[in-house]
């Protein structure tokens, strides 16, 4: 199937559950996907079965820490110092680390403050129904709920 996407704007996320199935063949699948230019995303670090290994052994291009531990950050002195490893680790290995799962303002701060790649979460967006996305994608509209999230990012 053809799209016209270009690959190098398409990312899939894997969770490490799907790798430990046949190691061999998750391998070679990903470096063929890799080699397309497709984007590979390490889904859910931290949870199931978290391998420093697996970071090594596959072509992920970014790690995605699992929202359980950005819940806790504020009130859990290990979920925030897990945070940290992650983070760590990811720019050790020159990855990029997005947070999923941010919901407040502190847990942003904290994020910013650490120094993290990228977030997502509900306080940056809801799920919202597609023809939502018409004006973000063709059209030059910017919705108010967007200016006020730019706003929110710089100053936290």
């Amino acid at each position: 199937m053809k799209t016209g996407l270009p690959a190098r704007r398409l990312e899939i996320e894997i969770t490490e559950t799907a790798l430990v199935r046949d190691f061999d063949r998750a391998l070679s699948t990903l470096r063929q996907i890799k080699a397309l230019g497709i984007r590979i995303a390490m889904d859910d670090f931290g949870t199931g079965y978290s391998s420093l290994s697996n970071l090594r052994a596959f072509p992920f291009n970014k790690i995605k820490i699992d929202g359980s531990f950005i819940k806790s950050v504020n009130s859990n002195e290990q979920a925030a110092t897990i945070v940290r490893a992650v983070l760590g680790l990811g720019r050790g290995l020159g990855l990029p680390v997005l947070a999923e799962g941010v919901e407040t303002d502190a847990e942003l701060r904290f994020l910013q403050d650490e120094l993290c790649d990228q977030v997502q979460g509900y306080l940056l967006g809801r799920p919202a129904a597609i023809e939502s996305f018409r004006d973000l994608t063709h059209g030059d509209v910017v919705s108010d709920q967007s200016d006020d999230l730019v706003s929110r990012v710089k100053s936290a």
